[in-house]
């Protein structure tokens, strides 16, 4: 089974603290919940959405969620340079996100 957090950055994070490490977790799946949708919305504005996929990206390298924090990388830069967004992207971003959320919630 691959795992989308590496729990090893995110224990280094933390020092340690897994009451810590479980809100970090928590409140990445939140964003999740609340930034993927912005970043998919094509009736927003590039810059809008390009500043939600760099504050995930930040967050997702943070907890250590390397798919999603590359994903964000490549919306972001896309949405600044051409406004747009790939859609591959896109269905990359949505199923890392994804995944992360689904790993965060069985490990609850």
């Amino acid at each position: 089974m691959s795992t989308e957090i590496d729990h090893a950055h995110l224990a280094a994070q933390t020092g340690g603290d897994t009451s810590l490490a479980r809100e970090l977790l928590d409140l990445f799946a939140g964003q999740c919940g609340s930034l993927v949708p912005k970043i998919l919305d094509p009736a927003l504005p590039a810059a809008d959405r390009a500043d939600a996929a760099h504050t995930l990206r930040g967050s997702a390298a943070g907890i250590g969620a390397p798919r999603v924090a590359a994903a964000c990388e490549t919306l972001e830069a896309g949405l600044r340079v051409t406004g747009s967004a790939a859609p591959d992207a896109l269905a990359v971003l949505t199923a890392a996100a994804e995944a992360a959320v689904a790993e965060i919630g069985r490990r609850g």
